[in-house]
């Protein structure tokens, strides 16, 4: 029988009897998610859900979002996350492009799905059948082999729908084990594949999730605990305080967060330690090294950067302790180097192989390489003829193999044949003390094509910095053309759902 995801759960070595799930005041055993994972699977069956069909799921937050996601794949059907806090518009793109046959929700988002069958989970933890709403399953199939749909960022242009397969996202998390765990074989560290459904290396420290298991960031972290044997404690809704109090009761000494999360950590003056936490893994979007620099000092804290891309499955390059302890501080801002199975490359505009050190786009070759997308399009020119995938990200790898972002192709700021990476800016920008945020731009000019323009956040209670004074503060750290020619105040900078800050919409912005 053909390896799911579903086996993480359902194949898995844990006692019947073991929490494996912790949220909020509600703790799950492993017979408990299975029950309730399979009361989700059986009542799409029921409602016709055949293999291959997506079905969306609007969840919060919570143990009845896990017993969904492997109940969709006990149907063998394809997951499709749809976060509760999406507009009505947001929505119909996301219906639009996948197509979902059928809906996992609970009575209070039922009514946005008139149209489609749908399973209600709100008795859940009940005896019983669940309630369902019968209907006409959509028609649509995207193979059997696929386990989710996840759209992209969609930073700078419309968000794409990824269709991610069990095989690959289940190799890749072999290959992240391998890596943390030091190892370089076939084998997770367990000596058994961690895919396989074979006893997974016990763990006895949850693995802590402090983002929305609507994103592929959280689906993710929970694959990758279930895979090494380590129960998760699921957030509802990032908090400061609550997450210092979680990663004081349950040991937690390492886990993930997102930038933003790190740094309303580092704002937070009442909370004095985060005990016994060690290492913290970046996630979800870019990590400036003034940004790690600040969290390490504020906690003593390592902060491991990582890399990867929806359409390459995730996480592909990272740190592990041992490189931090032998090159954390030299090597401070790098995204680590590259996972167990992974080929980078960087390349020039003729895509032509550059030396090592020199800046080019990544091209990675990866063994969780998306099937392409929901709306039927292939990965088309992102794909080189030998199997490389054009990032679209500017970068450089150096002599110990560690890989560093500069910035993406789509956001450098073409200031007549001059590039300016605004990233760089970015972080020269940061350096002012009444600065909390920045973002650069190019914006169109009639005699070079684009200039840089900065849009910037200001600390609270702070007075705004002059621009002349921010002129000067570039001027010393930067190359003039790569100077902004106007700074604008804003009250904050438009991000999406995982923290990246939307440039498609400063563009827009006068100026």
């Amino acid at each position: 029988m053909t390896t799911t995801l579903a086996d993480l759960v359902f194949a898995s070595s844990w006692a019947r009897d073991e929490v494996i799930v912790f949220a909020g005041d509600d703790q799950v055993t492993r017979a408990e998610l299975e029950s309730q994972a399979t009361a989700v699977a059986d009542a799409l069956l029921e409602l016709g859900v055949e293999r291959g069909t997506p079905v969306g799921v609007m969840l919060p937050n919570g143990s009845s979002v896990l017993a969904a996601l492997f109940g969709v794949w006990r149907a063998g059907a394809v997951y499709v996350p749809l976060n509760p806090r999406l507009t009505e518009g947001e929505v119909a793109t996301i219906r639009e492009a996948v197509e979902p046959g059928a809906i996992v929700t609970v009575d209070a988002h039922g009514g946005r799905f008139t149209d489609l069958p749908v399973v209600l989970v709100d008795d859940l933890c009940e005896d019983g059948d669940l309630r369902v709403r019968a209907g006409a399953v959509g028609a649509k199939r995207l193979g059997d082999d696929i386990a989710l749909v996840q759209f992209t960022s969609g930073t700078t242009g419309k968000p794409k729908p990824v269709l991610l397969r069990h095989d690959g996202v289940l190799e890749l998390i072999d290959g992240v084990v391998a890596k943390l765990r030091g190892g370089s074989s076939g084998s997770s560290p367990s000596g058994s594949s961690s895919s396989s459904g074979g006893a997974p290396a016990r763990a006895a420290m949850p693995n802590l999730i402090p983002v929305s298991l609507s994103l592929w960031a959280g689906i993710y972290n929970v694959l990758f605990a279930f895979s090494i044997g380590a129960p998760v404690v699921v957030m509802d809704g990032f908090d400061p305080k609550t997450f210092a109090r979680l990663v004081a009761r349950f040991g937690i000494k390492s886990t993930v967060l997102p930038p933003a999360a790190m740094a309303m950590l580092a704002d937070d003056e009442s909370i004095a330690t985060l005990e016994p936490l060690r290492f913290v893994r970046s996630i979800t979007a870019p990590l400036s090294p003034l940004q790690a620099r600040r969290f390490k000092d504020r906690f003593g804290i390592a902060v491991l950067n990582s890399y990867g891309q929806t359409e390459i499955g995730g996480e592909i390059v990272g740190w592990n302790a041992a490189d931090s302890r032998e090159h954390g501080d030299d090597k401070l801002g790098s995204v680590g180097r590259p996972h167990r199975g992974v080929e980078v490359r960087t390349v020039d505009e003729r895509g032509h192989d550059v030396e090592a050190g020199e800046s080019g786009e990544l091209w990675f070759r990866t063994p969780a390489l998306s099937a392409g997308y929901a709306d039927g399009s292939d990965l088309g020119d992102r794909l080189s003829v030998d199997g490389f995938f054009r990032t679209g990200d500017i970068g450089r790898v150096d002599a110990e193999g560690f890989v560093w972002i500069e910035g993406r192709a789509s956001d450098m700021v073409n200031r007549g044949g001059l590039k300016v990476h605004p990233g760089e800016v970015e972080e020269v920008l940061r350096l002012s003390p009444a600065v909390a945020d920045a973002a650069v731009v190019g914006v169109p000019d009639e005699r070079l094509g684009e200039v840089p323009w900065a849009f910037l956040v200001v600390v609270d209670g702070a007075v705004a910095p002059e621009a002349a004074d921010l002129e000067v503060l570039c001027r010393d750290h930067l190359a003039p053309y790569k100077v902004p020619v106007g700074f604008t105040v804003v009250a904050e900078l438009p991000r999406n759902e995982v923290g990246k800050v939307l440039k498609r919409e400063l563009v827009t912005r006068p100026v």
